[in-house]
């Protein structure tokens, strides 16, 4: 059974390993990692990401202005653009490793010590990209809920929410942390290949001839 679901397993994880990757990318560039509502004007809302802050109206669509300055962003947005790189970095890594290692591909089918090492290191650095992406994401969130409920800042002062990147983010770090945790599994489940299984009966049925021959008068 174990040879029958490896592959469905590699496959498996690959695919939701892939998937977690692209919406951390997607998370990187999303300019709703904040959403500002303003109560004067219910018409407009304001959008902040990692690299531009943006502002939705109902007429006249979304207009972005890029950040001038990466230091004159609050810390949590300048730790969480080398993170959310480094997490991008690792799972694109991560993916070439651990493709190459993989069962049904047939480039190094007698190596399979190497492959099993490939999706090894494809699985951890799958991890590592995973928490890379929760860390920033969840920092942002943290501060977010700080300023909320900051009792200082007066009532009539506009509060930061939620913004949709948030939730993406997280679900990619749990899809890459699922995707590598598949593939490590399945260097953990042991094999019986059919050769060994045949050189197994082979020698046993030659120890059975010699005690044959011997226990013969």
């Amino acid at each position: 059974m174990a040879l029958v679901y490896q592959p469905v397993m590699q496959l498996s994880g690959i695919l939701v390993s892939l998937l977690g990757w692209v919406l951390s990318c997607l998370t990187t560039y999303l300019p709703q990692w904040k959403n500002l509502n303003l109560e004067l004007n219910e018409l407009e809302i304001w959008t902040m990401g990692l690299w531009q802050a943006c502002v939705v109206q109902e007429e006249g669509g979304m207009q972005c202005k890029d950040f001038d300055s990466f230091l004159a962003l609050p810390p949590e947005l300048r730790i969480s653009r080398i993170l959310m790189f480094f997490s991008n970095g690792a799972g694109l890594l991560g993916l070439l490793l651990s493709g190459f290692g993989l069962d049904c591909l047939k480039i190094g089918e007698r190596q399979q010590e190497q492959k099993k090492r490939l999706l090894l290191f494809g699985g951890m650095l799958f991890w590592i990209s995973g928490i890379t992406a929760i860390v920033p994401v969840s920092w942002v969130a943290h501060s977010t809920v700080q300023e909320f409920w900051d009792e200082n800042i007066p009532d009539i002062v506009p509060r930061w929410d939620f913004g949709e990147a948030l939730f993406v983010g997280w679900l990619a770090g749990f899809c890459l942390i699922l995707g590598g945790s598949l593939l490590n599994c399945t260097i953990c489940s042991t094999e019986v290949h059919p050769s060994s299984v045949h050189y197994a009966v082979a020698e046993q049925q030659d120890q059975c001839q010699c005690l044959e021959t011997e226990t013969r008068p």
